[in-house]
């Protein structure tokens, strides 16, 4: 890993400890409409906040793809939102 990606990590880190920041984060994933993109965002975010590794099965992934294809069809979207006691 090289020098500018260690400090885009520790950066990114640094700005994930912020529950407004690790929500817009989520939500710029969500826009992707990449099942695996939104894993790999809340993990970074669950990492951040020392929640350990955030492990799907390959049916938890199928679900979420399958929940936000329903959302999408009826012209739904899923977003992530501080929640009022943390921010």
């Amino acid at each position: 890993m090289s020098r500018t990606s260690i400090n885009y990590v520790e950066g990114l880190r640094e700005d994930l400890k912020d529950p407004i920041e690790a929500a817009a984060y989520l939500n710029a994933a969500l826009e992707d409409d990449s099942v695996e993109g939104f894993l790999l965002a809340l993990r970074d975010v669950a990492e951040t906040m020392e929640e350990g590794k955030i492990l799907f099965s390959e049916t938890e992934k199928r679900e979420l793809a399958h929940l936000l294809r329903l959302l999408e069809r009826i012209g739904l979207t899923l977003a992530v939102q501080v929640m009022a006691n943390v921010a």
